[in-house]
């Protein structure tokens, strides 16, 4: 059994009291009432000052203590180190500017916490790219921009006239960047609204300019050699798992069991180190993996999850590391010996396909190494312009390339319409190709879908007719099974639409479809169904419920349903032709 993780106890409380602290030292600071009301017992324990530059300086601790609120949450050391040179600072302002005992003490017993329990601000930093200096920069100047105009708009009993909206937030803009503005206040306010204006803007310039010149530390990847040593394990045991090729994908880290034998891919998205899939190699190296996998985790303060496991999967995790498991929906998986058209279960599957052999459209299913460069240069462009949308999708259940050299074993079918080595439509760009899926290895007996693409004035019926196909030449290709999608929260699709459900059978049935609407949920699953599939199990595994939310959230972003930018260092080299040149497939 793998230890369990350190108490969160000392560092949430910290964040926790930086955040409050933070927040009614910013009010502190803008809102000049507040240190002359009745609430000003209170806040003779907290940093703050009655002189402009101490305004000044209490602005920029409370935004700096929120700033480092998370951090400090995830146990960062660089956090710790900041939040440990901020609370002295401010406890020296606080005596010399309000004569404040008490606060001083308080600001230095929160850094004696600090101080005592630091071994556990240990965490080492996330994954960084450029691209967090120019989200730094418009979330610190429009945080700046919106405080700065409270701060103008707070002194009215020392303002002269009555400037507009638009004069304020002239005076906000300017005030940012050190220039007077339109707005005249009496006495110490107007040198108390330049102070805080000033420390806002020279926080978003410092905050941004230290991000964008700092080096990068590019995310984790595949290297040659460790995509190498993932064959190797995939060539003894990926019979095991039909999502083990995906491990493959070269934008995904990888930690490898102390035996060499077992080893477990992820990527990390908004502080969650995200695996999917069970881990590659020998069963019984699969603790070593998982505790090499915790210990990354652990040491980044990573929140640890893992997508689409099998039930078997599902038991290991849990037994070695005390997480929890939930049974996220079904994979639909097609046992070739016991396929075929007949039947009446089948008899719409078989109607449209006929359909569409009448209208002219044949079929091709090759291994990828079967294929021509050109023609496999043709599939991926094809492939590319009829994704449907921007962003790339795809993470648990897709590889993010076609025709790979190293991937010659893949399976290709494609949809043509007209005779061979006929051109096809001249309206059409990619000829007479008119649709394609992809399949990758699953063991040397099964393939596992990873693609599916057709050109949007084809016929309906496209991905059908495809793996029909697919399905019909399975045995000469020596294929025994195969997998096609991932259907979320089948079973309860299913069961919400028998005859008995239960009322709150049917209204979460009911909703999974209202949300079908954005997600492929309920079409997966009649989708799948048509081809009168066994269903297995897959779960995902997560530490506690509170987790889910945010797993969810990096599930989907590592998916590719909320867009982010590409940060640099992905990839070691520039990819080959055709990696990363066919975007995620509707499968995941």
């Amino acid at each position: 059994m793998l230890r369990g993780p350190r108490p969160e106890s000392v560092p949430s409380l910290v964040g926790t009291a930086c955040t409050l602290v933070g927040l009614i030292d910013i009010v502190a600071g803008v809102v000049p009432r507040f240190r002359h009301s009745r609430a000003h017992t209170l806040t003779e324990v907290l940093p703050g000052g009655t002189s402009p530059v101490a305004a000044a300086l209490s602005l920029s601790v409370g935004v700096l203590l929120l700033l480092l609120a998370h951090g400090l949450r995830r146990r960062k050391r660089r956090a710790w180190r900041a939040a440990v040179i901020l609370l002295p600072v401010g406890a020296v302002a606080l005596f010399v500017h309000r004569n404040s005992v008490v606060g001083a003490v308080v600001s230095l017993l929160v850094m004696v916490l600090l101080l005592r329990h630091r071994g556990q601000f240990a965490a080492l930093p996330d994954p960084r790219g450029r691209w967090k200096a120019l989200a730094n920069f418009v979330l610190m100047g429009a945080g700046s921009i919106g405080l700065g105009l409270v701060v103008v708009s707070a002194h009215p009993g020392s303002r002269i006239g009555s400037p507009s909206l638009t004069d304020r937030l002239e005076h906000t803009l300017s005030g940012l960047v050190g220039i007077p503005g339109p707005v005249v206040y009496d006495g110490d306010d107007s040198w108390t609204v330049a102070y805080s204006l000033g420390a806002l803007g020279l926080l978003t310039a410092a905050t941004t300019l230290r991000l964008a010149l700092r080096p990068e530390r590019p995310a984790v990847h595949l290297s040659e050699d460790d995509e190498h040593r993932l064959r190797e394990l995939l060539a003894r045991h990926g019979g095991r798992d039909s999502l083990g090729h995906f491990a493959l994908r070269r934008d995904k880290g990888v930690v490898f069991s102390p035996s060499g034998k077992a080893a477990i891919c992820y990527r990390v998205v908004s502080g969650v180190m995200l695996a999917s899939g069970d881990p590659i190699g020998d069963v019984e190296a699969w603790p070593g993996a998982i505790e090499r996998f915790m210990d990354v985790a652990e040491a980044h303060s990573w929140t640890p999850a893992v997508m689409g496991c099998s039930e078997t999967g599902g038991e290991v995790w849990t037994r070695e590391t005390g997480l929890d498991a939930l049974e996220l929906g079904d994979e639909a998986v097609v046992d070739v010996a016991d396929f075929s058209l007949g039947g009446r279960a089948m008899r719409n599957v078989r109607q449209m396909v006929k359909r569409i052999e009448r209208n002219g459209y044949t079929t091709r299913v090759r291994r990828a190494c079967d294929l021509t460069e050109g023609e496999l240069t043709r599939i991926r462009r094809a492939a590319g312009d009829w994704r449907g949308t921007d962003t790339e999708r795809g993470f648990s259940m897709a590889l993010g390339r076609i025709g790979d050299p190293s991937d010659g074993d893949a399976v290709i079918a494609t949809a043509h319409k007209g005779d061979e080595g006929d051109t096809g439509d001249p309206d059409s760009a990619h000829g007479d190709l008119k649709a394609v899926i992809h399949f990758v290895p699953w063991g040397a007996d099964g393939m596992s879908l990873e693609l599916m693409r057709r050109d949007r004035s084809a016929d309906p019926g496209m991905n059908e007719l495809l793996i029909v196909a697919a399905l019909r030449a399975a045995p000469e290709l020596k294929i025994d099974r195969v997998s096609l999608n991932f259907a979320m929260f089948r079973s309860a699709l299913a069961r919400g639409e028998k005859i008995g459900a239960g009322p709150v059978l049917r209204m979460w049935c009911g909703l999974l479809v209202f949300l079908s609407q954005w997600f492929q949920i309920e079409s997966l699953y009649r989708f799948n169904a048509k081809f009168r599939p066994r269903w297995e199990p897959r779960f995902v595994v997560f530490r506690s419920g509170r987790d889910l939310p945010r797993i969810g959230w990096a599930a989907m972003r590592a998916e590719g349903f909320v867009p982010v930018p590409l940060l640099p260092g992905h990839t070691s080299k520039p990819p080959p032709p055709c990696a990363h040149a066919l975007p995620g497939p509707s499968r995941a």
